[in-house]
């Protein structure tokens, strides 16, 4: 459905057709006042019945085999998040539907314990979240990220964590016991230091500062930290990359990575309209920049060259980005987990857990 304009605290603009279904409707164009205001879109929430919770990886581009996500949809409501079309595959867009539906495993712990039981189970550092954010706002209420941590640390199964989200520091005792056994690495991913920019771009995650913050915090509770330059977008975040470096170094960060901006499936015309919404003057720039490193086009899909981009400005950036990483000595990296300490018999299951599922 069309929109003719923004929501408040929404990173999308309108739903994108699904790529799966037969029909798609157009609202009517009429205008209508409301004596309140436009009323906002409000989230609502669905159990996920899905009978296992981690997912296989087949790309080459990725640095682990297993992921796991409590959720999917995100109520972060990134705009150039590459997990939209994901959505379309339950018969939601991959544009409002995205941010305002969101699928809940509540079940994620028992499920997670029930495959470290298995004696085919080989342990190995499982990359937590690699979908959506596994930190996202109804994770304050639901615990399904620090449930699924509590088992992680129960069978010492290492984990490799990505998030947007400073809530990551409620968890900080389960984490301080896992770093003890070198089970944990999390990275924060920064986009931007500039807080107007990431509430347009980024409209439900923490602030930069509270980013930087969390980096500091999970440093001086001996938790290894990097920053996650990801996605850098040329000709908008691109220039702020040796910036993003230093702060995180400042703030304690011992490692770093970056990806560059990919723009899949129904992502494209969702970043389009967002640019022409929020950044008008600068969409022009912008987008003649991401073509340069994607020989001529928006995205792609071939591995290899998907992450990092190829050409000149692909180059600068790789250049930009190892240049300061040497610079700060943000070397570390997810290499030195263990698996060492894993146990299968971890002592009696965990009762099963039953939640109120809830919308608001």
């Amino acid at each position: 459905m069309r929109d003719s304009g923004t929501r408040k605290g929404r990173g999308s603009g309108f739903n994108t057709p699904n790529r799966f279904e037969k029909t798609h409707l157009e609202p009517l164009d009429i205008d209508l006042e409301y004596e309140d205001g436009e009323p906002q879109l409000q989230t609502t929430f669905y159990p996920d019945s899905s009978k296992s919770i981690l997912a296989k990886n087949d790309s080459p581009d990725l640095p682990f085999d297993y992921s796991i996500n409590p959720y999917r949809g995100c109520e972060h409501g990134c705009i150039y998040c590459y997990a939209r079309p994901s959505h379309e595959y339950l018969g939601f867009s991959a544009g409002l539907d995205f941010e305002s539906k969101i699928m809940v495993k509540l079940n994620a712990a028992r499920l997670l314990e029930e495959i470290f039981r298995k004696k085919s189970w080989q342990p190995q550092m499982v990359a937590f979240s690699g979908n959506t954010d596994c930190y996202q706002p109804v994770e304050r209420k639901l615990q399904l990220t620090r449930q699924c941590l509590e088992v992680f640390l129960k069978f010492r199964n290492p984990v490799g964590m990505v998030t947007k989200n400073a809530l990551v520091l409620r968890d900080i005792d389960i984490l301080q016991e896992m770093a003890k056994l070198h089970l944990i690495h999390i990275m924060i991913s920064i986009t931007s230091l500039d807080a107007e920019l990431i509430r347009k771009m980024e409209p439900r995650t923490s602030t930069p500062a509270n980013r930087l913050k969390a980096i500091e915090e999970l440093a001086k509770n001996g938790i290894p930290v990097g920053v996650n330059a990801a996605p850098m977008i040329p000709g908008l975040t691109d220039e702020e990359l040796p910036s993003i470096l230093k702060a995180a170094k400042e703030h304690g960060a011992t490692s770093a990575g970056y990806i560059l901006l990919r723009l899949p499936g129904a992502v494209k015309p969702l970043f389009l309209d967002w640019l022409k919404r929020e950044l008008p003057n600068r969409a022009g720039k912008i987008l003649n920049r991401i073509k340069d490193t994607r020989e001529g086009e928006l995205s792609s899909s071939c591995f290899g060259k998907r992450m990092k981009g190829e050409g000149e400005i692909a180059e600068a950036i790789n250049n930009l980005f190892d240049i300061h990483v040497r610079k700060y000595n943000l070397h570390k990296r997810w290499s030195g987990l263990s698996t060492e300490h894993f146990r299968t018999n971890a002592g009696p299951e965990s009762p099963r857990q039953q939640l109120e599922l809830f919308s608001r």
